[in-house]
């Protein structure tokens, strides 16, 4: 129920953003955060399927207020703690799924 919930909440608020998949050309943190800078995303939690890619969690761990979990690890503190949740195809999946 606090799962659902809380990305009720996000989804109300316009903060809830599907993407294709959470990959990046090059595990570079500098990249990475030109990227987020750039859709606005200052505080976000990713949440990808049951895997997420090496190259992605390497370039997004280093940075501030950005945190990357596979979607076995979503839980209602880390959704409402960043202000943007970003969820890929097959998180969406798994989470439907995890939620009937």
């Amino acid at each position: 129920l606090g799962l659902r919930t809380a990305l009720s909440s996000k989804q109300r608020e316009g903060k809830l953003v599907v993407i294709d998949a959470a990959h990046v050309d090059e595990a570079k943190t500098k990249a990475l955060r030109a990227r987020f800078v750039a859709l606005g995303w200052d505080s976000v939690l990713i949440i990808d399927g049951p895997a997420v890619e090496e190259g992605f969690m390497r370039a997004a761990r280093n940075l501030p207020r950005v945190d990357v979990l596979p979607q076995q690890g979503a839980n209602v503190y880390d959704i409402l703690r960043r202000d943007t949740l970003v969820l890929t195809r097959d998180a969406v999946q798994h989470l439907e799924a995890r939620l009937k």
